[in-house]
């Protein structure tokens, strides 16, 4: 046997290069570039949003709507290109968590980590209502007296909850490929009908797309609206340690996102202004734009078709959503930040199955305690996209300031990035105060003061209990994936075999 031969059979100990991974216990290296983009696809729920943004956003910005959902494209575009600057650098499950903490350090970490845990855990809980909410009006059209039924609604919420939680105990390779395929669907569904339905009505007057005048006021309100239909986007970023090649499939992921979603969001919002322009009424007057459009096409049927496929994408962005919020989680409580048994993965399956059991358990008992409390759901939904969307551009806001300093401290920043990151950071936060002054001042100021409540209560009890523990304070705790023996030379023992456990680097 020569040198070469020995070496490669019994591979020398690489100085700095462990056996195990901070993150073992999870799948790694096992989903390709589709599931990666499966899940900020999903996660962002094209086909929903598609069909309920365009009239929310032109409530508040009238004819200037278009410019909204242009900015908030943009603007999300700026977000993701600021993200990836992290993603290139850095594969984990924390996501903006994990990259706040390396930046700003520990403390602001953690309120980017309380806000993203509050946009993944209530994008989810409005996903699982919204979905009990169109199977309802689904089944209202055929049982009038289900009409507004919470029970139907909550039997919904704890059927998809429990098969949620199957399908993200299984592997994320089985999450992603069935949301991917329920999304491709709910989209092509939706596309075909709704132009279908324009079709049938005439006249069709151009002029009703046309980029209309716009007021400041309106147009920051809208532009803070659109961006709800976005968020989720970067969701991809917490599956850096299970993605084959996450430095490249990730940012890939997170920018073609932004970009379909866009175009998809743009395109229905011109085919709803071109009907309702048909039909000489306002978008903006409607409460449930495309089952109206089918009605006054004469195909109701077509309204039907379109409620399934809407509650079918609010299920997979559930399920989209709740795979990002159990692999912060995990990530966080590796950390110790939270309970450390959170970090703990299924040996058998390879999934945060502690993080998930308490995830699932939550995010399915709060809506169904709203709906017993006597909230309507519609109401319900309001207020869990007012947290989500709190939650996300905080989050968003703090990561884009955290980008140059990161970049500085390990010498990789240039100006463009520089500017790009705190430029989008600073309207971020503009967009952020917007929004939260508007929903101060409405009937959504108990789940503003939810989300605010929440944040600054994780916050104090951070600090309250690393006082005496300040090492739990430092930025080098960021856990996050790294290479290990078994990925040098291909050695024959596989980096996340079952002789590896779960414990923390």
């Amino acid at each position: 046997m020569t040198a070469l031969d020995r070496a490669i059979a019994d591979p020398p100990r690489v100085p700095g290069v462990g056996t195990r991974s901070p993150v073992d216990g999870l799948s790694r290296r096992s989903v390709g570039p589709v599931d990666v983009l499966a899940q900020s696809v999903s996660a962002v729920a094209p086909s929903a949003a598609a069909t309920t943004i365009p009239v929310l956003v032109a409530t508040v910005a009238g004819q200037g709507a278009t410019w909204s959902l242009l900015a908030a494209m943009a603007l999300s575009f700026l977000v993701g290109r600021t993200v990836n600057q992290f993603v290139r650098r850095v594969a984990g499950t924390g996501s903006l968590y994990t990259y706040v903490s390396l930046g700003l350090g520990p403390v602001a970490g953690v309120v980017a980590g309380a806000g993203l845990l509050l946009g993944y855990g209530f994008i989810a809980m409005f996903s699982l209502t919204g979905s009990g909410y169109y199977l309802d009006y689904l089944l209202s059209r055929f049982v009038p007296s289900a009409a507004g039924s919470a029970l139907v609604t909550v039997i919904v919420i704890v059927v998809t909850g429990a098969a949620v939680f199957a399908v993200i105990a299984l592997g994320v390779r089985v999450s992603t490929r069935l949301t991917l395929l329920v999304e491709t669907l709910s989209v092509a569904v939706i596309v075909v009908l709704i132009v279908a339905l324009v079709a049938r009505l005439h006249p069709v007057d151009a002029s009703a797309v046309a980029l209309g005048p716009t007021a400041p006021a309106p147009f920051a309100v809208g532009t803070a609206l659109a961006v709800t239909a976005f968020v989720g986007f970067e969701s991809a970023s917490v599956l850096g340690v299970e993605a084959r090649r996450p430095f490249a499939t990730i940012p890939r992921a997170i920018s073609w996102t932004v970009l379909v979603a866009g175009a998809l969001y743009l395109a229905s919002a011109a085919a709803q202004q071109l009907g309702f322009a048909a039909m000489d009424a306002d978008l903006a007057d409607s409460a449930s734009p495309v089952n109206e459009l089918a009605n006054a096409s004469g195909a109701q049927w077509i309204g039907w078709v379109l409620d399934l496929g809407i509650a079918a994408s609010f299920a997979a962005c559930a399920i989209a959503s709740t795979t990002a919020l159990v692999r912060v989680l995990f990530a966080m409580g590796r950390e110790g930040v939270l309970p450390r048994v959170l970090g703990r993965a299924s040996p058998r399956f390879r999934t945060p199955f502690v993080a998930g059991v308490l995830a699932c358990t939550v995010l399915t008992a709060l809506p169904v305690a709203g709906l017993a409390s006597g909230i309507p759901t519609w109401s319900l939904m309001e207020a869990e996209l007012v947290v989500a969307a709190l939650g996300y551009l905080a989050a968003y806001a703090l990561t884009c300031f955290a980008a140059p300093v990161f970049l500085r401290r390990i010498g990789e920043l240039t100006t463009g990035v520089a500017i790009v990151a705190t430029a989008t950071g600073v309207l971020l936060t503009a967009v952020l105060v917007t929004y939260l002054g508007v929903e101060a001042a409405s009937a959504h100021r108990p789940a503003v003061v939810l989300a605010v409540g929440t944040v600054v209560g994780v916050v104090v009890v951070f600090l309250v209990v690393t006082r005496r523990r300040p090492w739990r304070r430092a930025a080098s705790r960021a856990v996050y994936d790294v290479p290990v023996e078994a990925d040098l030379l291909r050695a024959s023992r596989p980096a996340d075999g079952p002789d590896h456990g779960t414990g923390v680097r």
